[in-house]
């Protein structure tokens, strides 16, 4: 029987030849083939992005240097710098629920129209372009992300600090996308893809992977640890995203692994419907009632 990081790699290379193999089918492909491969890709990415969190938390693999190149190799299919991907998401662990990561609630000082017009654009896919386009611009201008707006507002002040932007990160976020840029060119030749196609294939895979990020964390308590859910979904879906739905049980105890989620879970507290709370997220932010929690150290 395969251990926990002989399984993570395993899982790894298959997501990455069938990705491969679906944007290839995706590129030469029309009518219901094309459909299938384009909700193949937006449902296969969803796990993608579930092995990268693995990475992200040291998880993937128990060697440092394996578990940050086979990260960094699926986080090219995001497409996203996994350097950045890293450090935002400790970020999260750290102020989730807090004021910076306040998109589901406002107060009465708030514009609602910048906060509606927020949540949609996660609801929507609109938000997940950026992340692409903002590991560009750290790669080649970093000092832009130094200026007023962006250490003034909430949600980017506390990612754009200056331990992100000392240099042997922006080192490292430049290693990433060139990288990236030079896997995208090879694959792009090698499998004579389709820039229209890669538009649709995008376009279905950020809206499915957006409007689903938020969904553990929307109108839960405002505390760092516990503002999370369990969600309860079906078994396809719960292999999909390699366990993700047990979102509290992965921020009270973050060091365990996708495989040990289930587990610690009857411990936690009871799963409440996936499509109830997604839903409800649909309706929109709501005033917020609770003072705001301390970051964590």
């Amino acid at each position: 029987m395969l251990n926990h990081d002989q399984q993570n790699i395993l899982i790894s290379a298959l997501l990455l030849v069938s990705l491969l193999g679906l944007l290839w089918l995706a590129s030469h492909s029309d009518g219901l083939v094309f459909t299938g491969a384009v909700i193949g890709y937006a449902f296969l990415g969803l796990t993608n992005y579930a092995m990268m969190h693995e990475a992200m938390h040291d998880n993937l693999h128990s060697n440092p240097r394996l578990n940050r190149l086979v990260g960094t190799m699926l986080s090219w299919l995001f497409p996203v710098s996994f350097t950045l991907m890293y450090c935002a998401h400790g970020v999260h662990h750290r102020f989730n629920r807090t004021d910076h990561e306040l998109f589901d609630y406002y107060y009465p000082s708030d514009n609602l129209l910048v906060k509606y017009s927020q949540w949609y654009s996660i609801m929507t896919g609109i938000y997940p372009p950026i992340i692409p386009l903002g590991s560009v611009l750290l790669a080649t201008v970093p000092g832009l992300f130094s200026a007023k707006p962006w250490q003034q507002a909430k949600s980017s002040s506390i990612i754009f600090t200056p331990e992100l932007l000392q240099s042997a990160t922006i080192r490292n976020i430049r290693i990433d996308v060139g990288l990236g840029i030079l896997f995208w060119v090879a694959i792009f030749n090698a499998l004579q893809l389709d820039l229209v196609t890669l538009a649709i294939v995008y376009a279905a895979t950020w809206f499915n992977w957006s409007t689903r990020q938020y969904v553990t964390h929307a109108f839960t308590p405002r505390d760092v640890i516990n503002g999370a859910l369990n969600l309860k979904v079906s078994r396809l879906m719960g292999a999909i995203f390699l366990n993700g739905q047990w979102d509290l049980v992965h921020h009270q105890q973050p060091l365990l692994r996708w495989q040990e989620l289930p587990l610690a879970g009857r411990n936690s507290k009871l799963p409440v419907s996936y499509w109830k709370q997604y839903c409800n997220l649909w309706k929109g932010p709501k005033p917020c009632n609770e003072a705001e929690p301390s970051p964590l150290a």
